[in-house]
């Protein structure tokens, strides 16, 4: 509980909107996924020391006070409020998993699973049988805690660096080196409330004029999810991308293309000329949210046959996008619960977007958890509304490691991350 007298925290608007837009049946949650080498409390066989694990992670709460606060009502407001976790369950053993695949199928049933909310909003299970004398780990949090930025701050405190006796990943951003908070500014302006009212009601509009063709790829969410996971060397990726002028995130974007449309494909349907699909952007200004994105909408080429010219027509159109989303901050209707509530409604009959793309910066240096090197990561990002696909990204220890995350009754995971990692290596093959 709070200190007598001291008022409990609120959570920004940002944060309680992603608490309405949580549902029984789209749980707002999203989750890394990573294999553990031996060290520490895993020891050479696999096993892990779950006791000497959660020691280790008792003193490593204070640097991430999110994760030992729930959220509560305070009247017409949510509040954090500041509680003991109870470690025995949020660290815990799952039942193990036949390898990488085992691993995939855990993910896309966890993805489903509310979080409950009686306890601090996130989990980290241990995950036998990954690998050879490895351990998996998976590692839950709610959306109200954080974006995918904040996310990896998160593991940061859980975690600690392993940093290399030379230079580091060059291609990796470090997290931490994120524009400082800033003091609270006055409210706006009425200007400015007004252009917010006329962008607000313009993107909200354009969620159905702007229409898409009918396809698989929109429609009701069912339960039973599919992930993948795909691995990609950053370096040579960013060396093909370079050479069509555009970035690493233009590349998994094109990729993303091009495996969609061979998605279709198999299901006997052509793709329209574009694929629209959403990709959030970061935003400078972050202050004490868990989130900060704008969202940015890149209008793919579906029928460009030429790598290169798919490659950089993406880039041209990332360029401007980029800007317009950080210029607009947030989606308007996030920034109250009325309007999160209004949102997820018409989310699930939107013809805007086909698709969710996402791209975070992992860290700078490969982590450790308690001693137990973390060799592989990988992000499983939430799909909702009525968009049946989506792919996360993280750039870590060299390599760009993605997860496809799809509604397995309408795609195939596992037959969508061949595509795409056949597409990242055509991009890496144009250095």
């Amino acid at each position: 509980m709070s200190a007598a007298g001291e008022r409990p925290e609120r959570l920004t608007a940002s944060d309680a909107s992603n608490i309405t837009m949580d549902s029984p049946d789209q749980v707002n949650a999203f989750l890394m996924a990573g294999v553990l080498a031996s060290g520490g409390p895993v020891a050479p066989d696999g096993s892990v020391d779950l006791m000497a694990l959660r020691s280790a992670l008792a003193e490593r709460l204070t640097a991430a006070p999110r994760l030992s606060q729930r959220v509560q009502r305070d009247g017409r407001v949510l509040v954090w409020e500041p509680v003991s976790p109870d470690l025995t369950h949020h660290v815990r053993a799952v039942d193990p998993v036949d390898g990488l695949l085992g691993l995939e199928a855990l993910c896309a049933r966890l993805i489903v699973t509310p979080l409950p909310f009686d306890r601090p909003l996130w989990e980290l299970l241990i995950v036998p049988g990954v690998a050879s004398s490895r351990a998996g780990i998976v590692l839950r949090i709610h959306h109200a805690m954080a974006d995918g930025i904040a996310a990896v701050r998160l593991a940061q405190a859980l975690m600690d660096p392993v940093v290399p006796v030379s230079g580091g990943d060059a291609h990796a951003a470090d997290t931490a080196a994120t524009a400082p908070e800033r003091a609270p500014a006055r409210g706006p302006s009425v200007r400015a409330r007004l252009r917010t009212l006329a962008s607000g009601l313009e993107r909200t509009t354009t969620m159905f004029r702007r229409r898409v063709p009918r396809t698989v790829l929109l429609g009701r969410i069912g339960p039973r999810r599919g992930v993948a996971f795909v691995d990609t060397e950053l370096a040579a990726l960013d060396a093909g991308a370079d050479t069509a002028g555009a970035t690493v995130n233009d590349a998994l974007l094109a990729a993303v293309a091009a495996a969609t449309t061979s998605a279709l494909l198999a299901r006997g349907e052509r793709a329209p000329a574009t694929l629209p699909v959403s990709v959030p952007v970061a935003l400078g200004d972050r202050g004490r949210s868990g989130n900060a994105v704008g969202v940015m909408l890149v209008a793919l080429p579906a029928h460009e046959a030429d790598v290169a010219r798919r490659v950089r027509r993406v880039a041209e159109l990332t360029r401007a996008g980029k800007q317009d989303a950080r210029s607009r901050g947030t989606f308007e209707l996030t920034r109250t619960r009325l309007g999160a509530w209004a949102f997820i409604r018409l989310a699930r009959h939107q013809r805007l977007i086909v698709a969710f793309v996402t791209n975070v910066p992992g860290p700078r240096h490969p982590l450790a958890l308690a001693g137990g090197r973390l060799e592989r990561l990988w992000p499983v990002s939430a799909i909702q509304g009525n968009v049946r696909l989506g792919v996360a990204a993280i750039s870590y220890d060299g390599v760009l490691r993605c997860a496809v995350h799809c509604d397995a009754d309408a795609l195939d995971a596992e037959a969508f991350a061949r595509a795409l990692r056949e597409e990242l290596m055509r991009i890496a093959a144009l250095a």
